[in-house]
């Protein structure tokens, strides 16, 4: 007698093919309740960021749950979200190609934005964009203290955009936007402490100080003037959060249903999802997801369309024919490579969730 999960792997495979991704929603719905609690617990608004399910439907969810609003990476993204209704965005990343392109001044005039950035150049590209729109647009500094990634490194330097937005009369100055590493939350803390009251002293002061990241769901009230956190992958999980100690397997929602198409030889097996499917992005893990069933087998290269298995250490080798589960290292970038997700509630397909967001560069 076949056990759900191979009831679910007949009828996944006969209706969608594979490699078919799959979201648990019972899983879903578990996760955003955690995040939510996670957040309530600190006193902290919850703005989930959306660059892992790209998904209107989902953000809905987020937000039936108590979330305040959703942060996007992309202003396509955001066009995508207000198109369903969404009206509290902040995009948190420097947006200059869609400044300059005309649409962050088309989609300005229908909703009022929250737009992030480090430089100069960036904030004449929003006072441009915000004078075509004949609205001011909000704005958030971001302040680097770790990532290495973005973000102002001094006090000094925000301190000189600021001026730059108090002096603009079609940008209003919101706050600021910290992305901490795990380890650098005292640093963080110093660096607010000391630009807080140097914004008072040229008679600005935040409303919102925006902290972000799934693994710093562990930090939430380190950063003791924060209002608001920004968390993506918490959603679904992922190999990335499992190693990072945030989720255990029991809490990763999506995971890639794929056949064992080839056996060439004893410890070689070709899976049918490649890095179309799973990407090539490692997450500094060793191979490209962990198979559910054959946790020793090892997907050691990816090719456009295949996966490559390495089964020595298996004991029981997977047939051709067999279909698995893989949970990918990355889910924001898997996800990405999607059109349509089908959801599963007990085993039984209830829904296919398109991921309305994906692919949007600008």
């Amino acid at each position: 007698m076949m056990s759900n999960t191979e009831i679910l792997k007949k009828e996944i495979i006969e209706t969608f093919g594979t490699p078919c991704p799959v979201i648990d929603l019972d899983i879903v719905e578990k996760n955003i309740a955690r995040s939510q609690s996670l957040c309530e617990r600190e006193g902290k608004a919850n703005r989930p960021h959306i660059k892992t399910h790209k998904s209107p439907r989902l953000a809905k969810m987020q937000m039936m749950a108590g979330a305040i609003g959703v942060t996007c990476q992309k202003l396509g993204e955001a066009e995508v979200m207000f198109e369903a209704g969404i009206k509290d965005i902040l995009i948190a990343t420097n947006i200059l190609g869609a400044a300059k392109s005309g649409r962050l001044a088309a989609l300005q005039k229908k909703v009022a934005l929250k737009v992030s950035a480090d430089n100069k150049v960036s904030l004449e590209s929003y006072a441009y964009a915000a004078n075509y729109a004949g609205r001011a647009i909000d704005v958030l500094i971001e302040c680097d203290t770790g990532q290495k990634r973005s973000g102002v490194e001094t006090v000094e330097e925000a301190i000189e955009l600021a001026k730059v937005i108090k002096d603009e009369p079609m940008l209003n100055f919101t706050g600021l936007l910290f992305y901490p590493t795990k380890r650098s939350w005292a640093d963080t803390q110093s660096f607010c402490s000391s630009l807080i009251p140097a914004l008072k002293e040229i008679e600005l002061t935040p409303q919102i100080i925006s902290t972000g990241g799934t693994p710093n769901l562990a930090n939430i009230g380190k950063l003791r003037e924060s209002t608001e956190h920004r968390a993506g992958t918490c959603i679904f999980n992922d190999r990335m959060m499992i190693d990072d100690g945030f989720a255990s397997l029991e809490d990763c929602a999506l995971k890639i249903y794929s056949s064992v198409v080839s056996r060439a030889g004893i410890n070689r097996g070709i899976l049918d999802a490649g890095s179309k499917t799973l990407t090539s992005d490692t997450g500094n893990l060793v191979g490209f997801g962990l198979i559910m069933e054959h946790p020793d087998a090892e997907i050691v290269k990816l090719a456009e369309e295949h996966g490559f298995l390495n089964l020595e250490s298996c004991q029981k080798k997977p047939d051709v024919g067999t279909v698995v589960r893989v949970i990918p290292n990355h889910a924001c970038v898997c996800v990405n490579m999607m059109n349509e997700i089908v959801a599963v509630r007990d085993h039984k397909i209830v829904e296919v969730i398109k991921v309305e967001a994906r692919g949007l560069l600008v």
